[in-house]
C-alpha cells in the first residue's frame, strides 16, 4: 500500500502518470508496504498467461528475491523510475523516503533494485547512470545501504501511517535495528537472478 498522502497525476507525455505527494512526506517515512492485498505470481503462472497479460505483468510488477512477480493492488504500481529517487526499498518489504518529499513532488524508485529482466535506457536526468541493468543491485547496494542507514534511524521519530501494515516479526526487527541490537539488513537481500537459480 502506498502512503495515504499521495495521488496519481499526469507527469508528462514521455513518462505518463506517476505518484505525487499531496502533503510533506518527511525523510524516514514509510512510503510503501507490501501488504496482504498485493498479488504475487510465480514465473510458471506468468508463462501461462495471455501475451497481453504478460505485457501488463512486465509493465506493472517488480520481482522479489524469490523471482516472483509482485503486482501492487493500489496506485503504488504507478511509482516511476529515477536515478535520483527519493524512495528506497529496504530488505523488509517496505520502502522509506530517503529525503523530504515536498507537496507536489513525484515519489520515485530506482528500478535498479527491482530485479528488472532486461536492461533499459531511462530518461536522461544528467546523472552518470543512464541505463537500468538487471544486476544493478550487485553494483550499487553499498551506496543504497549507506543512504538507508541515514534515513532508517528516523523511522520512530515521525508519524508512520503505514506501520500498522507491517507484520509483527518485521516490526520487531525494525525495533531491534533502531535500538542498535541488530544491524540493518542490506538491500542486497532483494537481489534475484535467473542465472543463479
Amino acid at each position: 500500500m502506498i502512503h495515504p498522502d499521495t495521488e496519481v497525476r499526469f507527469i508528462s507525455d514521455e513518462i505518463g502518470y506517476g505518484i505525487v505527494a499531496t502533503k510533506l512526506i518527511p525523510e524516514g517515512t514509510i512510503t510503501w508496504v507490501q501488504d496482504e492485498l498485493d498479488l504475487v505470481y510465480t514465473s510458471e503462472q506468468v508463462e501461462k498467461m495471455l501475451p497481453y497479460t504478460q505485457e501488463m505483468i512486465d509493465k506493472f510488477t517488480f520481482r522479489n528475491n524469490k523471482g516472483n512477480y509482485v503486482m501492487c493492488w493500489d496506485t503504488a504500481k504507478y511509482v516511476n523510475h529515477s536515478f535520483n529517487s527519493n524512495c528506497l526499498s529496504t530488505a523488509y518489504d517496505f520502502e522509506i523516503a530517503i529525503r523530504d518529499i515536498q507537496p507536489g513532488e513525484e515519489l520515485t524508485d530506482d528500478y535498479g533494485y527491482l530485479n528488472v529482466s532486461e536492461a533499459f535506457k531511462a530518461k536522461n536526468e544528467g546523472t552518470p547512470r543512464t541505463t537500468v541493468y538487471p544486476d544493478d543491485l550487485l553494483n550499487f547496494h553499498k551506496e543504497w545501504d549507506a543512504q538507508l542507514s541515514v534515513s532508517f534511524i528516523k523511522l520512530n521519530k515521525i508519524p508512520q501511517p503505514l506501520e500498522r501494515l507491517l507484520p509483527q516479526n518485521i516490526k520487531s526487527t525494525v525495533q531491534q535495528v533502531l535500538k542498535g541490537e541488530k544491524e540493518l539488513d542490506s538491500i542486497l537481500k532483494l537481489y534475484y537472478s535467473e542465472k543463479v537459480r
